[in-house]
């Protein structure tokens, strides 16, 4: 690589200065590296509600980010804009001969890139890219005949024959801290007002920002790891790894994560790190199919006509569908900025095919709501929820949402954390309250109806009508 007397590093979704791929290779290429965030208008403007958890993340984040840089003799410069523009003027201000970055495999986020390319070898600039978010990236893992994967499965085999130490170990950016540009007159991150957005509940939820709140989440769960398997589905149980969010925004590193479950023994583990080849996977998936991001990755699913109604839709989104584990996931995303898992494919499922109600509305509320969002998991899980993704699950396979909640949360614990209407509701009624006897509705304080919505739709006869729509479209 060409060597720099002075570089620019732009943090994006890599919020940490350890670990860092594309920061180690600053620092390694250059005698000076200066180091930059931008609060980006081209994402900022278009976020629907001002009193946002992902903002109010970020920020604190970046707060750490910068203290931290601060102690190794850099500085974080944290600016406000759009990033396209901001970038190559901030380049040009700073007399850098390159900006480095990590890799970014959404459709708008190459957009994005290309045009700050451009902008900055007009000035005679470069740009250059590391892989950091992921193991393995676009063309690291592809089948024999040299074509992207569309099953999981086969993918995940050959993701664990390529993965070995070399491509889990840490990025020595400590080595090289010597080279960070020398703390100047850069002023501290904005206010959220300055942003234009409004605080949240985000510091009363159990979800601490920044790099060491991804490390105190790991070390607790790496003494849960073990359990991991057998736990994981249970919304009422402490069985997830929370990690989600932290993940997202590149707070801790990824070949960190990888590389405990790798070593470790047992089904724990080997079914975490599962996970975590799933989200390689649906990187993958949308580098090499963008189209996925607005339509069907399987293209014959986008001339289904979809009949649910509008009304069906707010139901569901504010948790009036009269399916207790269904309203009981969508208070917690409401309330938290977070579901669990199990509940987003029980949630998705219900509102693909029960409510009939096209996956991509769906989608577009998850990607407003969630606090961990990330375009490639989101539209990954919605398309498989919806059959309609790269190795979907079959579109006649539709979910009960009672006998998932009587399967996965069994004493009704996280429907009555959630909904606490139905806090006295016996627990031979608790996943299908509307089967309650007059009597026992009038003891237990939730009238159906009055208390509590009546199941909006008939699950046997929506899944009949599913999966005619379904068959209908297929070639």
């Amino acid at each position: 690589m060409t060597a720099y007397d002075r570089s620019l590093f732009w943090f994006r979704r890599d919020l940490r200065d350890r670990d860092n791929a594309g920061l180690y290779h600053a620092l390694k290429a250059s005698r000076q590296v200066h180091c930059a965030f931008v609060f980006d208008r081209g994402i900022l403007d278009a976020l629907p509600a001002r009193a946002d958890r992902r903002v109010e993340f970020i920020r604190e984040s970046v707060v750490e980010l910068r203290e931290s840089l601060r102690r190794r003799g850099g500085d974080l410069l944290v600016l406000h804009g759009h990033a396209r523009e901001e970038i190559p003027r901030l380049a040009a201000r700073l007399g850098v001969g390159a900006v480095f970055a990590n890799e970014d495999y959404e459709p708008a986020a190459r957009a994005r890139d290309a045009a700050v390319e451009r902008a900055l070898a007009a000035d005679g600039r470069r740009l250059h890219l590391a892989k950091d978010q992921v193991v393995f990236a676009k063309d690291e893992v592809m089948t024999q005949a040299g074509r992207p994967f569309t099953v999981f499965t086969p993918f995940r085999r050959a993701w664990l024959a390529k993965v070995d130490a070399f491509y889990l170990k840490a990025w020595p950016v400590e080595r090289h801290t010597a080279a960070l540009a020398a703390p100047g007159s850069a002023t501290a991150a904005p206010t959220l007002e300055a942003l234009g957005f409004e605080a949240t509940n985000l510091s009363a939820l159990p979800v601490p920002t920044g790099m060491s709140g991804a490390a105190r989440l790991f070390a607790d769960f790496e003494g849960r790891m073990a359990d991991y398997a057998a736990a994981r589905d249970y919304p009422a149980v402490k069985g997830v790894s929370y990690l989600s969010v932290h993940n997202r925004f590149g707070t801790i590193s990824i070949r960190d994560l990888a590389r405990a479950a790798w070593m470790a023994k047992g089904d724990g583990p080997a079914t975490w790190l599962s996970e975590l080849v799933w989200r390689d996977f649906y990187f993958q998936a949308l580098w090499h199919h963008p189209h996925a991001a607005t339509g069907a990755f399987r293209r014959e699913y986008d001339a289904i006509e979809w009949p649910g109604t509008d009304e069906h839709f707010a139901a569901w989104r504010e948790a009036r569908t009269g399916f207790p584990l269904v309203d009981a996931a969508m208070r917690q995303l409401a309330g938290t900025g977070w579901m669990h898992n199990r509940l987003r494919m029980v949630a998705a499922s219900f509102l693909v095919k029960d409510l009939l109600v096209d996956w991509r509305r769906g989608e577009r509320h998850f990607a407003d709501a969630l606090l961990d969002f990330d375009l490639a998991a989101n539209n990954g899980g919605w398309q498989w929820a919806a059959s309609s993704g790269c190795d979907a699950q079959p579109y006649f396979r539709v979910f009960n949402p009672v006998a998932q909640s009587e399967r996965f949360d069994p004493a009704g614990r996280f429907i009555r954390r959630y909904l606490p209407e139905l806090a006295r509701v016996p627990d031979a009624f608790i996943h299908a309250p509307w089967t309650m006897p007059a009597q026992a509705q009038r003891a237990s304080g939730c009238v159906i109806g009055r208390d509590y919505p009546a199941p909006i739709v008939d699950h046997a006869a929506q899944r009949g009508k599913a999966l005619a729509l379904f068959k209908g479209a297929r070639p």
